[in-house]
């Protein structure tokens, strides 16, 4: 029987990566609870591209 609840899954990608101006991106899949957070979540992670620590915005 499949979970009922406000827990969504979203694809975080990098800011800072785009103006860089490389090849490829960075993202990252996480999840949220849409209920306590119903605005785009913000994380720093790390890109292994730039090899750094930046931050890393909800797309839709």
């Amino acid at each position: 029987m499949a979970k009922k609840g406000n827990r969504i899954q979203v694809i975080l990608e990098c800011t800072e990566h785009k103006a860089s101006g490389k090849p490829g991106t960075s993202r990252y899949i996480s999840t949220k609870n849409k209920k306590n957070t119903p605005d785009r979540l913000e994380l720093n992670k790390f890109n292994p591209i730039l090899k750094k620590m930046t931050l890393h915005k909800e797309i839709k």
